[in-house]
């Protein structure tokens, strides 16, 4: 089981403080991130993942109560957010074959196309990245967040650019991920994303 705890957080960039002193523990089921534009939901989540250093405090992440280092906790997290891109020039399938390799995964035909059948992208499988709506993208992103079958998912705006069929896409694989024993984290503005949290962490300017 892995669990967090965060004390003293504080990430500037300049002057500028955009998280002031953040603490808070999370070890089961869906933390949300709730705040307006620009409160800090992005760089909370990237320092989280280790993929920003905070300026001060600690981020301890435990797996069965022993410390993981940030290498370690590569290994464990799944991560879809508005900033991260997927390979314009490869196919659906080709994404995610590619992101299987680099994350040692190796998955199987089987495997992938369990993701493509979860996130319902089989039908554009073939089709080059770059070609795809903006919504269809972000079901791509969603599938390669989920290729490591992660123990920490972290998704940032999972619902945006999403239909109402996308938003009960995100909405019944955040349920199934945390049936999973997944700890996950979602960061959104939308009212109806944030309901589907069991704690909520409200970042104010």
């Amino acid at each position: 089981m892995i669990s967090l705890s965060v004390t003293g957080l504080t990430k500037k960039y300049n002057r500028k403080i955009v998280l002031n002193d953040v603490q808070f523990g999370h070890h089961s089921g869906i933390l949300g991130i709730s705040g307006a534009n620009g409160s800090g939901k992005s760089t909370l989540m990237k320092c989280l993942a280790g993929l920003l250093r905070p300026n001060s405090g600690s981020i301890d992440w435990k797996l069965n109560g022993n410390l993981l280092s940030p290498t370690e906790l590569k290994n464990h997290i799944g991560y879809a957010a508005p900033y991260i891109s997927l390979y314009e020039e490869f196919t659906v399938l080709e994404n995610l074959e590619f992101l299987s390799e680099v994350s040692q995964q190796h998955l199987n035909e089987t495997d992938i196309q369990q993701l493509l059948d979860k996130t319902e992208t089989d039908s554009l499988k073939d089709k080059l990245y770059k070609s795809l709506s903006t919504g269809q993208q972000q079901r791509v992103k969603l599938a390669s967040s989920l290729i490591r079958d992660p123990d920490v998912l972290f998704w940032d705006e999972p619902g945006s650019n999403l239909d109402s069929d996308g938003h009960q896409l995100v909405s019944r694989i955040l349920s199934e991920q945390k049936e999973k024993g997944c700890l996950i984290f979602l960061a959104s503005n939308d009212p109806d994303e944030i309901a589907l949290c069991d704690d909520v962490l409200a970042l104010s300017h």
